[in-house]
């Protein structure tokens, strides 16, 4: 396979022409024929270059409204014929088909149409055909064509060229055929998912395409024998944390990263709310608070398991000012995710030079739709993202106490939280602060005994009199398929308590309920999150 391959002749038929006149000049400075399609060879030469049409080559006029101009023997000849074997050689002798060395292309901006909200027929009209089909002809021949698809890749482009006498290496044609293929491939993946979900309203097609962009190499894995890295899917993206500004600290980590989505995703439940402060460990809340100001909230999420907060992750759903930054710092935290910070905020945070601070503008919207993927062994499982909300008119009590007010708003704050911890997950909540989180056991009935130990050891930290959990709420994900989960937490003091219902032993459940006085209600919806 030859290494080195004179550029004589270039075809270039470009959408994005950021860069063209540098890359005109460049290529002139070597002899190369410039080859061009209607408005690309218009403008080389508005900037001097001398330009053949594409129609002078092929023989035939651009027709169909631009949609049949490359599609010809002529053009493909040029990039699929294989120069050193002589069958191929003789054909394109025969048949007068000159080759072409160099391929510049970008194609029609298929999803900027589509973020435009245009309507159906222009954006079937932004679906490249002929662009592609060069695209991937010349990839497929890389031996002896050079493909460039991104007007960044210009100047190794040329670079290439002044080095190697007007001549390009194997390794750099190799490079660009592979970013070539992904390119293609993307932008079909691109158009089958419009035809999906936008034009055919298939929530899972038979063929589910995605594709997604290198954001991020990481300094590893979840463990450090794991190499990592954060892709972004190309399409519309919403706010959220892989599009926040790092403002300072050391490069995240994929724990960071998982980790500070699951604080993020949290705290925006209350993006509308009081201020609101999460902490987040291992992907698992471990103090949510709401309270006014930002820093009374910090000071409340803390308050619940101090412990488990050394080295977390930080979110709230308010800028946020100096005075917060400076209480925060005062212990170890790995990353915070906010809104906003003001400069002073900023200044204080500056201090400590290994945390990230992540702003994310506008908080992701907690009922938006959309679809979760996960890998399994042999397969991937794709579910819509839970955005379940329950109000207060759906809950319904089964209980012969009814709830007071307050009980019914600690439910329901409890069961906010409650939908963002491992199954199975317990919560405690009172006045707008969790009292105690229990995640990720194997039974339901653990899950409210560890809760309330952690709530314990905050009243004996923090010197209060007794647990939060005295006169709390407590939201369970899934229901209590036996009375011993409920009657634990009623032990740790709860006295209302808010759960999906749809047990078999409901109504064993719902007497232990009463024979304890609490009031309980159904939400009919479960929150698993495994």
């Amino acid at each position: 396979m030859t290494d080195l391959v004179p550029v004589r002749r270039a075809l270039i038929s470009l959408s994005d022409k950021s860069g063209l006149a540098e890359l005109a000049t460049g290529l002139a400075r070597h002899g190369v024929e410039l080859v061009s399609t209607g408005g690309t060879a218009a403008k080389l030469r508005e900037g001097g270059a001398s330009v053949r049409d594409i129609s002078d080559l092929t023989g035939f006029p651009e027709m169909m409204d631009g949609r049949v101009k490359t599609l010809h023997p002529k053009v493909h000849g040029g990039l699929l014929g294989v120069r050193d074997n002589p069958e191929h050689a003789a054909a394109m002798a025969e048949h007068d088909i000159a080759p072409i060395d160099l391929v510049v292309v970008n194609l029609y901006p298929f999803l900027n149409t589509v973020m435009s909200d245009a309507d159906r027929d222009t954006i079937i009209e932004n679906i490249d055909i002929g662009g592609p089909s060069m695209v991937r002809s010349a990839a497929k021949n890389h031996a002896h064509v050079a493909i460039v698809t991104d007007p960044d890749d210009y100047r190794e482009l040329l670079s290439q060229l002044d080095t190697n006498q007007g001549a390009t290496t194997l390794e750099f044609r190799r490079r660009l055929a592979a970013k070539a293929f992904a390119l293609t491939a993307a932008y079909d993946s691109l158009i089958s998912q419009w035809f999906a979900y936008a034009d055919l309203g298939l929530r899972f097609p038979p063929r589910w395409t995605i594709s997604s962009k290198l954001a991020l190499e990481l300094r590893y894995g979840e463990n450090p024998h794991q190499r990592a890295a954060l892709y972004i899917p190309e399409g519309p993206v919403g706010t959220g944390l892989a599009t926040a500004r790092r403002i300072q600290g050391k490069e995240l980590s994929y724990n960071n990263l998982n980790d500070a989505s699951a604080a993020l995703e949290l705290v925006s439940e209350f993006r509308n709310d009081a201020p609101t402060v999460v902490i987040v460990k291992h992907a698992n809340p471990c103090g949510v608070a709401t309270r006014e100001p930002l820093l009374d909230a910090w000071k409340e999420a803390l308050s619940c398991d101090s412990v488990s907060a050394f080295g977390g992750i930080v979110a709230t759903n308010r800028p946020l000012d100096a005075a917060t930054a400076e209480a925060i710092t005062e212990i170890f935290t790995e990353v915070v995710v906010a809104p906003d910070a003001d400069d002073d905020a900023k200044a204080i945070f500056a201090k400590k030079k290994n945390l990230r601070l992540l702003l994310t503008g506008e908080l992701p919207d907690p009922a938006r739709r959309g679809q979760t993927m996960t890998v399994i062994a042999g397969g991937i499982l794709v579910q819509d993202r839970d955005n379940g909300m329950i109000t207060r008119d759906q809950l319904k009590c089964v209980t012969k106490r009814q709830p007071t007010e307050q009980e019914i708003a600690d439910c329901l704050f409890a069961w906010t939280v409650a939908k963002h911890v491992k199954s199975n997950a317990i919560v405690y909540a009172k006045d707008g602060v969790t009292a105690g989180i229990g995640a990720g056991q194997m039974n339901r009935r653990d899950s409210a005994r560890i809760a309330a130990i952690r709530a314990e050891e905050a009243a004996e930290a923090n010197g209060w009199a007794q647990p939060r959990t005295v006169g709390s709420a407590v939201a369970s994900d899934a229901f209590f398929p036996f009375a011993d989960g409920l009657l634990a937490a009623a032990a740790a003091g709860a006295t209302a308590v808010i759960q999906p219902g749809g047990s078999i032993r409901d109504d064993e459940v719902i007497a232990a309920a009463d024979e304890a006085g609490l009031a309980m209600l159904f939400t009919g919806m479960r929150h698993f999150r495994h």
